[in-house]
C-alpha cells in the first residue's frame, strides 16, 4: 500500500509539473520498482513460511490421532478390570451374607462356619492372586498390540492384517493373499517381510508361545497336493511354523501348529468379500500353558 500511494503521488507529479524531463520521471519510477521487487520478494518468502507451517500442523494432527486411538484403547482394558473386580468383590459379599444370617448355630456348626470362612479367605488370596496376574498379563499384551500395530500396519491395507487383544493373548489376523499364493501353503516373498517383523516381536519375549492357525473359506480344495481345507489350512499353518523356525531362528519349542479348516468361519462364505475374511491365517500369541495352570492351581497359592 505504501509503494501504490508513493507511485500515485509520482504520478499526479509528473501530470502536474510540465517542466519535468522524461528523464526524471524514467529515474523516480526505476527507484519505486526497486521497491516493488523487494516487496514482491517478502511476499514470496511469506507464502514459504505459511506453506512450511501446514506442513507441520498436519504432521502434529496425525500424532494427536495415533496418541488419542491408543487411549482409547488403553481406556477399554481398565473397564475391563474394574468390571472383573466388581464381580469378585460382589460374590464374596454374597458369601459373607449367607453367613451372618445363620444366628443360631451348633458347636458343630460353629467350626463349619470357621472352615467355610478359611476356605472363602484361601478364595480371597486365590482371586486376587489371579486379579494381579491377569494385571500384569493385560498390561503386557497391551503392549504387544500396541507394539505389533505400529510394526505390521505400515503400508498395509486395513483388511489384510488385524491385530487385536482377547481374554489373556494377543491375536494377528493374516489375510491369505498376503502370506500365500492361490490354492497353495507356498509362502510368497511379501510374506517373509511380514513374518520377519513378527518374529522380531516373538524373540523379545521368550515367556510367550505361538500358535498359528489356518483357515479358509467354504469352497472345497482338491488337487495332487491337497486333499481338501483341513489340509490346506494345516499345510498353511505349518508353512509358517518352519518359516519363523528356519528363516529366524524362533525356538520350535514355542511354536504350536493347528488347522481350522472352513470351520468357526468369521463371515457368511456367501459372499466373496465373506469368503475373504474367512481364507486368513491367525497367530496368537500367549502364555506358556505350564505358567497359565501354575496359576489354577490353589495349592501354589501363597501364604
Amino acid at each position: 500500500m505504501k509503494i501504490q500511494t508513493l507511485l500515485l503521488m509520482a504520478i499526479i507529479s509528473m501530470t502536474t509539473v510540465s517542466c519535468v524531463s522524461k528523464k526524471k520521471i524514467a529515474e523516480i519510477q526505476a527507484r519505486y520498482q526497486s521497491d516493488l521487487d523487494i516487496a514482491n520478494k517478502q511476499l514470496g518468502q511469506c507464502g514459504e513460511d505459511l506453506n512450511d507451517y501446514m506442513d507441520r500442523l498436519a504432521a502434529a494432527k496425525a500424532e494427536n490421532d495415533r496418541l488419542s486411538n491408543s487411549s482409547d484403547f488403553r481406556s477399554e482394558q481398565v473397564q475391563d478390570l474394574k468390571d472383573q473386580l466388581a464381580d469378585c468383590k460382589q460374590f464374596r459379599d454374597k458369601q459373607v451374607e449367607q453367613v451372618g444370617d445363620l444366628t443360631v448355630l451348633s458347636q458343630s456348626a460353629n467350626e463349619n462356619i470357621k472352615e467355610t470362612l478359611d476356605q472363602l479367605e484361601q478364595r480371597d488370596k486365590y482371586i486376587h492372586l489371579l486379579q494381579a496376574a491377569k494385571n500384569k498379563t493385560d498390561s503386557m499384551n497391551l503392549a504387544l498390540a500396541i507394539n505389533l500395530k505400529s510394526v505390521l500396519t505400515q503400508g498395509v491395507a486395513d483388511d489384510d492384517v488385524e491385530i487385536k487383544v482377547d481374554k489373556t493373548v494377543v491375536f494377528i489376523n493374516i489375510s491369505d493373499k498376503m502370506l500365500f499364493f492361490s490354492g497353495s501353503s507356498n509362502i510368497t516373498p511379501r510374506a517373509k517381510d511380514i513374518l520377519g517383523k513378527i518374529a522380531k516381536i516373538i524373540k523379545s519375549r521368550p515367556g510367550l508361545e505361538v500358535m498359528v492357525e489356518g483357515y479358509t473359506d467354504n469352497v472345497p480344495m482338491r488337487n495332487s497336493c491337497i486333499v481338501d481345507n483341513w489340509d490346506l489350512s494345516v499345510k498353511r499353518s505349518t508353512s509358517v511354523v518352519r518359516t519363523l523356525q528356519n528363516d529366524y531362528s524362533i525356538d520350535p519349542n514355542r511354536l504350536i501348529a493347528a488347522g481350522r479348516g472352513e470351520y468357526n468361519a468369521l463371515a457368511d462364505n456367501s459372499t466373496e468379500a465373506g469368503k475373504a475374511a474367512n481364507r486368513r491365517t491367525r497367530i496368537i500369541i500367549l502364555p506358556k500353558l505350564d505358567e497359565f495352570y501354575d496359576l489354577l492351581d490353589p495349592t501354589k497359592v501363597p501364604n
